[in-house]
């Protein structure tokens, strides 16, 4: 699997967490790898899947959990951050999606080696495409951008 569909199951794994108490993420994470698999008709005709977790190899498995825990155990930290440059935006005022994707890139920034920030921007305005609102690109690109100049 690449690194963008692991971010994408991240951010999937991310999102449906934040609708349950904190106390049932472990839970949520687990129930999130026995979902069916779903497809939907694309705008050309084509099927395209939307989520398909069934064969996903125990290791990357275990990598998004892991993930998934480490963002979820530093949102504090991650919406004062990101509360600190979004102007007239405080993160109880923003949408899930976007939200979501501001704390994953941001915790990528700070605590993946692995990942240059560049890429981490990059990877979460492509997540803003495709799951955001038209002005969620611009929007997490933004946000993000004067995170790095802190």
């Amino acid at each position: 699997m690449t690194r963008r569909e692991l971010r994408e199951h991240c951010f999937k794994m991310l999102f449906c967490a934040d609708f349950y108490p904190a106390g049932e993420c472990g839970q949520q994470f687990v129930r999130y790898f026995e979902a069916p698999s779903e497809d939907e008709a694309g705008g050309t005709g084509e099927t395209e899947t939307l989520h398909a977790v069934g064969d996903i190899p125990e290791d990357e498995r275990l990598y998004l959990e892991k993930k998934a825990e480490a963002v979820q155990a530093r949102i504090p930290e991650l919406d004062e951050k990101i509360d600190s440059v979004a102007e007239g935006w405080k993160t109880k005022r923003m949408g899930k999606v976007d939200l979501t994707i501001l704390r994953l890139a941001l915790y990528e920034m700070l605590y993946d080696d692995e990942i240059p920030e560049r890429v981490a921007i990059n990877e979460a305005v492509e997540l803003a495409k495709r799951f955001g609102q038209n002005e969620s690109p611009s929007f997490v690109n933004g946000v993000l951008a004067k995170l790095v100049k802190e």
